[in-house]
């Protein structure tokens, strides 16, 4: 499939999903991408980083385990 191919295909898709999460997500991804190689953070993104440092410093994590357990329950796959 080629790259004009596969923009229509993306396109298509796109117009079709709902769920602001996953098009924020592809946004984030596609923005990456795009960007002049420097990736600035929003204030929510600083904010949620130092509170996943924080945990890591106190030792309230979950295992990579239980996180993929945890996302295949969000997605409805399980």
């Amino acid at each position: 499939m080629s790259t004009l191919e596969l923009r229509q295909v993306i396109t298509e898709y796109l117009a079709h999903i709902e769920d602001a999460a996953l098009l924020k997500a592809i946004k984030t991804m596609i923005e990456s991408r795009v960007s002049d190689g420097t990736y600035m953070l929003s204030e929510d993104q600083i904010k949620r980083v130092e509170e996943g440092r924080e945990q890591l410093e106190q030792g309230t994590t979950i295992s990579n385990e239980s996180l993929k357990l945890e996302i295949d329950q969000w997605l409805g796959t399980k």
